[in-house]
């Protein structure tokens, strides 16, 4: 099948994980209030009177100082349960069963489910953050370069989560203890994309921008590596799944 046909299957694909998202409701019901309900969490483990100091004068709230690691973790968690949710229905509705029986391209198949999670995950990244500055009081000192440097990050790094997630969310769909063995699998690899994740957004919101890009370049890297072996072997993982 050529590009063109790849790219059709994958946009039917989205557009359906998407108008089932739209139906149940379960990003918006279940998965966002868990996202903000881990952010305050974490400002009741952290107190909120403790201060790091950053010069002679100057001095930020640890919840400040945290926030970019912070908000990547709840994406993360958020991601766990639309990952599950989204290879749960396909699993005990035979859904996938259907998907390979309508000729479509194992690898449309990844693209548009991969695709449809990222833009979950990003709605989800824009209220984590927006939560994260008001709940733990963030003062930045925007900036055209620090905007882009941040919304580059939550980009670059929720397409790592959602093909990473994709790929081994696949892997276990047949599998009793799915809800369990995702999580096992898929933390472990998305390591460096907290890391990096973590350490560009605390150079958009507080250091200086230049050293972001580089941890947004691993991070684009990463999601680039994972798109590539999803695309190539998602045909064998469906018809284990």
């Amino acid at each position: 099948m050529g590009r063109a046909g790849l790219l059709a299957d994958a946009a039917l694909i989205f557009k359906k994980d998407l108008r089932i998202e739209r139906s149940s409701k379960v990003v918006t019901v279940q998965v966002l209030p868990f996202a903000v309900m881990t952010l305050i969490l974490f400002g009741f483990g952290i107190s909120p009177d403790a201060r790091v100091l950053l010069g002679s004068e100057e001095s930020r709230t640890v919840l400040a100082q945290v926030t970019p690691g912070l908000i990547f973790i709840a994406v993360l968690f958020s991601a766990l349960l639309a990952l599950g949710r989204s290879f749960g229905v396909e699993s005990s509705d035979g859904t996938l069963d259907g998907l390979r029986l309508a000729g479509l391209d194992p690898a449309g198949i990844f693209l548009g489910k991969a695709a449809a999670v990222m833009v979950q995950l990003a709605m989800v990244s824009a209220v984590v953050t927006g939560g994260a500055f008001l709940l733990f009081s963030v003062d930045v000192g925007w900036s055209p370069s620090r905007a882009v440097l941040l919304v580059t990050t939550v980009g670059a790094a929720t397409t790592g989560i959602a093909a990473a997630g994709t790929l081994y969310g696949a892997l276990a769909a047949g599998l009793r203890v799915r809800d369990t063995l995702v999580p096992l699998l898929v933390i472990p690899v998305l390591a460096p994309v907290l890391l990096g994740a973590g350490q560009a957004a605390d150079a958009a919101l507080f250091g200086a921008v230049a050293d972001g890009w580089p941890w947004v370049g691993a991070l684009a890297l990463f999601a680039l590596v994972y798109v590539g072996v999803g695309i190539l072997s998602f045909e064998s993982l469906l018809e284990d799944a």
